[in-house]
């Protein structure tokens, strides 16, 4: 049976060294959250992050606009809470509702306070291998590998995904740990031999259930990014029951990368404030 990288433990563990580090820090940090609209699934979220903020010490500033607000006042909020010290992260919850033009919003958020990790310059700077903010999901990911000593360098990654948020960010987090990287998509032919392939699999589709054991190699690493619901139940793309007995290490859904994405959002906001905090 797989060892089972438990997100939640690894999560409190982050979460204890950040409110130490918070607790020594002169700047406290503070994150700001835009959201806009009542999306049931985006309120519990900002409220995690709001509580998260408070478990780890970080000021946080709830920005909640209602779905008929203009883009205009949006645009401004935004470059208040760049131009304010006391705002050293600064995130917009997605989607926003129909209307508005994501990409040019994001673009708008200065890139010191890009915690998201969503701007080009951000994703840039990870490409070139520059110092920058990393996407939350795909660096909780990361952190997990690391935190169970799984050696990344000179092993086979496949990844089934290729979204800006997780698949494509991802690969080049592990390119910078020296895997050799394998992204998967709708088009890929053979896409079950290609998994089979991976010494560490990573699935970020979204698609239930769709991971089977005859896609997983005899002692693979496997992570589960995905999550959605099947039958009143959360269960993520791996099917977990049949690839755990195969796996070496593996990730649970719920309780497994999602309770990194938030943590890792806490790590970039005090890194903000360190570096660029006055």
């Amino acid at each position: 049976m797989s060892v089972i990288i438990d997100g939640k433990l690894t999560s409190a563990k982050v979460r204890a060294q950040l409110r130490e580090q918070v607790a020594n820090m002169q700047t406290k940090p503070g994150l700001a959250v835009i959201m806009v609209g009542d999306n049931p699934a985006s309120e519990i979220y900002v409220r995690n992050k709001i509580k998260a903020c408070e478990e780890v010490g970080i000021y946080s500033l709830s920005c909640k606009f209602d779905a008929t607000v203009s883009q205009d006042e949006i645009e401004k909020c935004i470059l208040d809470l760049n131009a304010n010290p006391s705002i050293h992260g600064i995130l917009m919850q997605l989607p926003l509702p129909k209307g508005f033009d994501e990409a040019y919003l994001l673009e708008l958020i200065d890139p010191k306070k890009d915690v998201d990790g969503f701007s080009a310059e951000s994703v840039g700077r990870l490409v070139l291998g520059k110092y920058g903010f990393r996407s939350c999901t795909p660096f909780g990911v990361i952190k997990l590998l690391e935190e169970y000593d799984i050696d990344i360098a000179g092993k086979s990654a496949v990844i089934v995904g290729r979204s800006n948020i997780v698949g494509k960010p991802l690969a080049f987090m592990l390119l910078e740990k020296n895997a050799t990287v394998t992204i998967c998509h709708t088009k890929t032919a053979n896409l079950k031999e290609v998994c089979a392939s991976a010494d560490i699999l990573v699935s970020a589709t979204g698609k239930a259930l769709s991971i089977t054991a005859d896609m997983v190699k005899e002692g693979a690493v496997v992570i589960d990014v995905g999550i959605s619901k099947l039958d009143g139940k959360t269960v993520g793309d791996v099917c977990f029951d049949e690839v755990s007995k195969k796996a070496s290490y593996i990730t649970p859904v719920p309780g497994g990368v999602g309770p990194m994405t938030i943590t890792m959002l806490m790590v970039n906001t005090v890194k903000a404030a360190q570096i660029y905090g006055n």
